[in-house]
């Protein structure tokens, strides 16, 4: 009986971790399976290189318009519906591309898509914060990397899928299931009393500037993020990659993004500062597209291996910092649903400019480029997360 008792506490223990998995690998599945079919999408429904784009622009713009609706839409309804709409459409989405035939019918499910995944992403962060306030940045970790591996599994897995079922519609469709589950996964979370207010400060954060600079640099880094899961394929095939090799470079990304989201913030989760493995994880990303323009035949996969290692870090820490500027999770859930909106309009623009440079000059180098620039902005604003700052940031005494 003790035994048995153990094992209990144990599941018990674990299991809203077991949730916040189930929902974060439902969060890039629909955006991470179109880049390794996109010539066999494009030959099948007739989309030039910018309305493909859409694939991925629509869903990212998606995910920065929700968040910033939320003071209003959480009125409505509770978090629990809310999550629970956010995954069923996530899961219409899947089962509409099924038998999906044409380029207009593919957009619009990635924009349904890119509506559940933005309420899901949303609301996640104030459940982690709400669910494991004494080891954020270790919660944060093990979110963020199961974001990261439904993401990489589902570059690898939906050309095979599409290769064995002989269309890629099967490829995108098939990712019905894992939203399914996450759905049962909720309806069966531990019970709860959720706070109802907190008036300890104003939740809107228009016009603070931390706030924004907090978002700009979510968005600048999700952008290279976006540029990856959308191009690098294409750019891989232009070097004589086949599709399934170019998914599996996703992958390989994608690795090196888990291990990443892990493990720096479990490294950092000893002292508020962040900075330092933030200067890491963005130096990383630089040296990595550094490598893809100076030599990207040689070492194709070292460079996207340190890519995917910054990717990781930056992603759990930038949201573990915004985290850290409030005590309040439902304070710093507000907080980081602005930084989401913001962010990820910001992030939808970066692969359509990408694909507006690979159009005029022919060639990925000036893309590169350019989200270089991006990181090296990044770089330099590192300098204002200083956890003394915090306080005198959100305006609080």
């Amino acid at each position: 009986m003790a035994e048995l008792n153990k094992r209990f506490f144990a599941v018990r223990a674990f299991w809203p971790m077991l949730v916040i998995i189930g929902l974060a690998v439902n969060l890039r599945p629909p955006i991470t399976a179109i880049g390794p079919l996109l010539d066999d999408i494009r030959m099948g429904t007739g989309l030039g290189v910018q309305a493909a784009s859409m694939l991925t622009v629509l869903p990212m713009l998606c995910m920065g318009l929700f968040p910033l609706l939320l003071p209003f839409v959480e009125r409505r309804l509770s978090e629990s519906v809310w999550i629970l709409t956010g995954l069923f459409t996530i899961a219409t989405a899947s089962f509409c591309r099924f038998w999906m035939m044409d380029g207009f019918g593919l957009i619009v499910t990635a924009m349904l898509a890119g509506i559940g995944i933005a309420i899901v992403q949303t609301l996640t962060p104030g459940v982690v914060k709400r669910w494991y306030p004494q080891s954020v940045p270790l919660a944060m970790g093990g979110y963020s990397a199961s974001l990261m591996a439904g993401g990489g599994l589902v570059a690898i897995l939906s050309p095979q899928v599409a290769h064995y079922s002989e269309n890629w519609q099967t490829g995108l469709g098939v990712w019905i299931v894992p939203a399914l589950i996450a759905a049962l996964l909720w309806w069966l979370k531990p019970r709860e009393v959720l706070e109802t207010h907190d008036k300890s400060v104003p939740v809107n954060f228009w016009g603070n500037r931390r706030a924004w600079l907090l978002a700009s640099y979510f968005g600048l880094a999700n952008g290279v993020y976006a540029s990856m899961i959308t191009w690098l394929p294409t750019f891989a095939q232009s070097l004589g990659w086949n599709a399934e090799n170019s998914g599996k470079l996703i992958g390989i990304m994608t690795v090196f993004q888990v291990i990443a989201a892990v493990v720096a913030p479990a490294l950092s989760s000893g002292r508020l500062d962040r900075r330092l493995w933030l200067f890491f994880a963005v130096g990383i990303q630089l040296a990595g597209l550094s490598g893809m323009m100076l030599m990207p035949e040689a070492m194709l996969v070292v460079w996207v291996a340190m890519i995917g290692c910054g990717l990781g870090a930056c992603f759990a820490l930038t949201l573990t910092v915004s985290l850290d500027h409030l005590s309040a999770p439902r304070l710093a859930g507000a907080l980081t649903a602005f930084v989401q909106g913001i962010g990820f309009i910001i992030t939808a623009m970066t692969p359509y400019l990408v694909s507006l440079l690979f159009e005029w000059t022919g060639t990925f180098q000036t893309s590169w480029f350019m989200l270089s620039l991006t990181l090296v902005m990044m770089l330099l604003a590192t300098f204002q997360f200083s956890p003394s700052s915090y306080a005198r940031a959100m305006n609080i005494s």
